[in-house]
């Protein structure tokens, strides 16, 4: 039986039950912290304590597995997870290699690769398939998938080498993707024309953010591909608003789709955007936004628009499940 590397080592497929497919345990920049945070905003203990309580009551709900996509770009730091995922047994925590990087990218690689200052094969697919095959770091914490980003600006040369380490990283060693994407300028479609190229299996790759767009057109285009739909920021209501996801979703099964969809809410316990003021920024920002919000509010909503159990299931279990699988 496959199984999936998560935060405490591998679990069996068939055990990750309910999945989250995008969520953010902690978006905290380590430079940023470094010399801004410590003795300021930022609260080691508190915030620990704090996840471990945010995840323990999504747990209570059904939650077995959450996926989080923070790779470098976003501030990845496995220690202070694995520190979260001990006192968490009942949830499984899966994370992610990869860049997340709008335009450029980072300085450490400008300069080597091919055809570059150092001309050797690109460093970044190797330092991702180490992620994924021995472990991040010291940690023994090994990635599950690759995360890349296509935002509105497009193919950047930074973003299209990326992107195309990702896909290599991916036929290396099969590990799925997830692809950040805009869908108010459509760049799913971009991303997924280039993985083809790269001979990337577009069943192993979720669109993230698909579900800001309420495009049947657009969307249909995606799934068609084979790709999944990351219907994944629900409570992020300033993209696109609770019913008219749920509309979206409605719309997509009754056409045949809820085999490629997932569900999430590309939440965080905490993320350094606001510096101290998260707490303050969410409640007034997105009040919705959090982990609770499919379960406490989404699921509801979706049964009364059409959408059946079996198509929940299929969208918060099975389709998860092939994804790992």
């Amino acid at each position: 039986m496959p199984t999936v590397q998560t935060v405490r080592g591998p679990v069996n497929v068939d055990d990750l039950g309910q999945t989250l497919m995008h969520e953010h345990v902690f978006v905290v920049a380590t430079e940023h912290l470094d010399n801004y945070g410590k003795g300021s905003w930022w609260d080691e203990e508190h915030r620990v304590a704090d996840a471990v309580t945010k995840l323990r009551a999504v747990a209570a709900k059904g939650v077995r597995t959450i996926v989080d996509p923070t790779v470098w770009g976003l501030g990845r730091y496995i220690p202070r997870i694995q520190r979260v995922a001990e006192q968490v047994p009942e949830l499984n925590i899966v994370v992610a290699t990869g860049i997340y990087s709008f335009e450029e990218l980072p300085h450490q690689y400008e300069h080597r690769g091919p055809g570059l200052f150092f001309d050797i094969p690109d460093p970044m697919i190797d330092d991702f398939v180490r992620d994924l095959t021995e472990g991040i770091a010291d940690t023994g914490v090994r990635a599950a998938f690759l995360k890349c980003v296509v935002e509105h600006k497009g193919l950047t040369p930074g973003v299209e080498r990326i992107c195309r380490a990702v896909a290599q990283a991916h036929v290396r060693t099969g590990a799925p993707i997830t692809v950040h994407t805009n869908s108010f300028t459509q760049s799913g479609l971009i991303a997924l024309d280039l993985f083809a190229k790269e001979g990337v299996d577009l069943t192993k790759v979720v669109v993230g953010h698909a579900g800001d767009s309420n495009d049947l057109d657009y969307l249909m285009r995606l799934a068609d591909t084979g790709a999944t739909l990351g219907m994944d920021r629900f409570g992020l209501d300033i993209y696109n608003p609770t019913p008219q996801r749920v509309a979206t979703i409605a719309a997509l099964c009754g056409r045949g789709y809820a085999d490629r969809m997932v569900l999430s809410h590309d939440a965080a316990c905490f993320m350094d955007y606001f510096g101290g003021a998260w707490d303050e920024a969410h409640s007034t920002l997105a009040p919705n936004w959090r982990y609770d919000h499919i379960h406490d509010d989404v699921l509801a909503a979706l049964l009364d628009s059409g959408v059946t159990d079996g198509q929940i299931e299929q969208m918060l279990v099975f389709n998860p499940k092939r994804y790992f699988s």
